[in-house]
């Protein structure tokens, strides 16, 4: 009885070290945090969590006069699937309701599934030990606190984000969200009541290039505290395996030896022996992210992307993807006919602006004299209106242009043609100018179909597919030399 009593009083005591921590977290909470890094320039789940519940500074960091509060910024947590990355960002909730009186925090996942799952977590640990500390029902969508403290679930919508102002926000699988919700997410978080705001991102990364891949290139010295750890840092310790004959071998290479997690090692022996290598390196092993459902795999910026400009004694031209509330895409390119290249050398991407105000920008951007325009075949559809079409009215504000009918299989496939021809010897160029067209070039994916399998056809995903059209516009144009459906000038 009295080591009951005892436990029940301790509970309530902050811990404020980082060894205090993690003591906690396992008696109370009856979870093992991995506390060892066993990758080079790897964190271990426990440096995330003592970071942002503040009780000091990480490894290799000076200890602050004031362990209670440090004044953390945002943070961006990349870690593997089955990583523990929602179960951390719920005991880091947990113990902020519990330790920090007024502590406001918002808990928003890529799906509604995603953070519920958080808070399931959450609402499993108050009630088991917890529940004094809890104000009012423990309700689906949040909780409050007796010091003032609350946690709302917040769903993956404009709407839903907007209008909230907390000291700390917790977004789970940022790689799944929309970005005008993540940009609205960037204005939630306010100090209040001596409590610094925070926003930290948990993910793992899928995409290159994706919203995860952005997050972590701005992450380091100027921007949010990365980090990251792999499945070696939350694997369990390997103890009586051969590892000659261990599959996980060429990439383990002794770490499971070093380990002390709770990822059980034959679960992974399973997944790696069904998922694709690409899959399992960037899934589990947080490293490049796979390329394999990419439309254009073949594109390398250390190969394709150089810096290139305008040389008068090229032709050149401009091929268009028509576009209001979804963009109007515009690339200037120019052709290498000696050295057998196409060089891409600007773009010009803007949304919900008038065909007139494009044609103004494109004209005073690029000033040169151009051998022709090409466009979408879709410009010759009329305006019920106006009785013109696309086409028409370019011409009319002085940018004839030309299209010509194709399928779309046909121009991707003259486009990889020129990305990575049979001889080796590559024959398109972008310029390092084209930051869109070269995020869509690896951005770009297949679409799946209802019944799981991919198509032949890319994603239209309305981000990456309009700007990647007008490079095909031109490639149709310019390479394909069956004339079935015809050529149109206006």
């Amino acid at each position: 009885m009295k080591t009951a009593n005892l436990l029940k009083r301790l509970r309530r005591v902050r811990p404020r070290t980082r060894s205090e921590l993690a003591a906690y977290v396992q008696t109370y909470l009856g979870f093992k945090i991995p506390s060892k890094s066993i990758c080079p320039d790897h964190d271990s789940p426990l440096d995330y969590l003592t970071w942002s519940f503040s009780a000091e500074q990480p490894k290799n960091k000076p200890e602050p006069a004031d362990r209670t509060i440090i004044n953390n910024n945002d943070c961006v947590v990349w870690a593997n699937r089955g990583g523990g990355k929602t179960q951390l960002g719920a005991i880091a909730s947990l113990l902020e309701s519990v330790f920090l009186p007024g502590c406001k925090v918002r808990i928003l996942g890529g799906s509604e599934e995603q953070s519920q799952r958080m808070y399931e977590y959450l609402r499993v640990a108050l009630k088991n030990g917890f529940s004094d500390f809890v104000s009012g029902k423990i309700k689906v969508q949040g909780c409050r606190f007796v010091g003032g403290a609350d946690v709302q679930v917040l769903t993956q919508s404009d709407k839903s984000v907007r209008g909230h102002h907390v000291q700390r926000l917790r977004c789970d699988e940022v790689e799944l969200f929309d970005r005008d919700v993540w940009q609205a997410a960037q204005f939630v978080t306010q100090s209040t009541q001596g409590i610094p705001a925070r926003l930290e991102a948990l993910s793992t990364m899928h995409r290159p290039f994706g919203l995860m891949n952005e997050l972590i290139t701005t992450a380091g010295e100027n921007g949010p505290r990365l980090f990251k750890w792999c499945l070696w840092e939350v694997i369990e310790k390997c103890r009586d395996r051969v590892c000659s004959r261990c599959p996980l071998w060429e990439d383990c290479r002794g770490r499971a030896q070093q380990a002390e997690g709770y990822y059980n090692i034959d679960d992974a022996i399973a997944q790696h022996s069904r998922s694709s290598s690409q899959a399992w390196q960037s899934e589990m092993l947080c490293r490049e992210p796979h390329r394999e459902n990419l439309v254009f795999s073949e594109f390398k910026p250390s190969r394709h992307v150089r810096e290139l400009s305008y040389n008068a004694n090229l032709p050149l031209y401009r091929s268009i993807d028509f576009g209001f509330s979804n963009p109007l895409a515009c690339l200037l390119i120019q052709i290498d006919t000696v050295n057998d290249r196409v060089l891409v050398l600007d773009e010009h991407v803007k949304s919900r602006t008038t065909l007139a105000e494009h044609a103004r920008l494109i004209k005073r951007r690029w000033p040169w004299p151009v051998e022709a325009t090409y466009c979408d075949p879709a410009g010759r559809q009329r305006n019920e209106i106006t009785g013109t079409d696309l086409t028409q009215e370019m011409a009319a504000l002085g940018i004839p242009v030309r299209w010509k009918g194709s399928r779309i299989l046909d121009g991707v496939e003259l486009i990889r043609s020129f990305l990575a021809p049979a001889d080796g010897k590559t024959r398109l160029y972008v310029s390092n100018r084209c930051e869109q067209l070269i995020r869509a070039f690896q951005c770009l994916s297949y679409h799946r179909e209802s019944n799981g399998r991919l198509s032949e056809k890319p994603e239209k995903d309305g981000v990456h597919d309009h700007i990647i059209d007008a490079l095909r516009y031109f490639f149709i144009n310019r390479f394909w030399r069956r004339r079935s459906m015809g050529e149109k000038r206006y």
